[in-house]
């Protein structure tokens, strides 16, 4: 491992100034990610700047209903947070499906968002790796794609975003708060992480020094009180999602009046799908209706023929999944 420095600032603004000054530096939170990454040889950070007293525990409700989470609030306490499980449902089921009950502890909210894909090849520091190095090849694409993205990807990249709260929180609309060098600033969660492009090195918009301070909810229409996250797995404890599927529904006399969908495990990035969503606004509720809108989303996915195992199996699969929680969403379970 390569050696680095430790700095533990009490300020927000020095814990940016610390970064900015040097530019192979990271912050620290719960570590869960990168401290994986050190081991594995995937970063080789200057300097650490642990962020764990700078930024909030605390979840606070805003005058205008607005529910603020603390950067470093830990995932179990975000799940286990009585306004959170009842206003947000989805976005405490997302929560109890990422990881274990340990790693739930350790983990902040604000980390969380800015994980790295687990594709194996990003992981393994002989093979080859666009997302590493724009020098280099995706092995993916001649490799193993089974967990990787049908949306949204480019030639030189096929990784998928790992994060449940993620995707639960595109499907909300929630906001987060960013202090820079240039100042605090608000980025719409749907804008924040970003498809690989020509640039897959960089997963969200962010700039180097900038930290991840707060993360808002907004009041809660009833599409999203009347929410649920569901996520198809190899197994059934941690393990990252083949596809999930963040959903809430509104429904008035047998009509969609409100409907929220994002995807996991299917792009770089957590997947709104609003091609869906303005197809089923207005329709009636039902399973027919509901394969008909995911269809239509997903005539823009590109799977991957893989000698090691393709992903086109996803397509079916993210289909299915959309229609059956949409259609417990109807009944008025979620």
């Amino acid at each position: 491992m390569k050696p680095f420095t430790y700095a533990r600032p009490d300020e927000a603004s020095d814990a940016v100034a610390a970064l900015v000054a040097d530019p192979d530096a990271r912050f620290l939170a719960g570590g869960t990610n990168l401290l994986d990454h050190l081991k594995l040889g995937v970063v080789e950070p200057s300097q650490l700047v642990d962020v764990n007293r700078v930024t909030s525990t605390e979840i606070t409700e805003l005058d205008d209903g607005t529910l603020r989470i603390g950067a470093g609030v830990a995932n179990s306490d975000l799940a286990a947070d009585s306004r959170v499980r009842r206003r947000y449902p989805a976005v405490a089921a997302a929560i109890l499906a990422g990881a274990s009950g340990q790693l739930r502890n350790m983990a902040s909210t604000g980390g969380n968002l800015l994980q790295r894909t687990r594709c194996p090849y990003f992981a393994d520091a002989t093979t080859p790796c666009t997302k590493r190095s724009l020098d280099e090849a995706c092995s993916a694409r001649e490799g193993w794609a089974r967990y990787h993205a049908i949306l949204g990807a480019s030639e030189s990249c096929i990784a998928t975003h790992p994060s449940d709260l993620a995707v639960a929180l595109v499907a909300v609309d929630a906001q987060v708060q960013v202090l820079g060098p240039d100042g605090a600033r608000t980025i719409p969660i749907g804008e924040f992480h970003r498809l690989p492009g020509d640039d897959p090195t960089r997963d969200t918009v962010l700039e180097h020094g900038d930290l991840v301070t707060a993360v808002d909810l907004p009041a809660p229409a009833p599409a999203v009180t009347n929410s649920t996250y569901r996520k198809v797995r190899d197994r059934a404890s941690y393990a990252f999602a083949l596809v999930s599927v963040a959903a809430g529904l509104e429904v008035r006399d047998g009509v969609v009046a409100d409907v929220r969908i994002a995807l996991g495990g299917v792009a770089h990035k957590p997947w709104r799908a609003t091609t869906a969503e303005a197809a089923l606004r207005g329709r009636p509720a039902t399973d027919e209706e509901f394969r008909a809108a995911i269809t239509a989303e997903l005539e823009a996915a590109e799977p991957v023929e893989s000698p090691l195992g393709g992903n086109a199996y996803k397509i079916p699969l993210v289909t299915g999944t959309v229609v059956s929680t949409l259609r417990g969403l109807a009944g008025g379970t979620s």
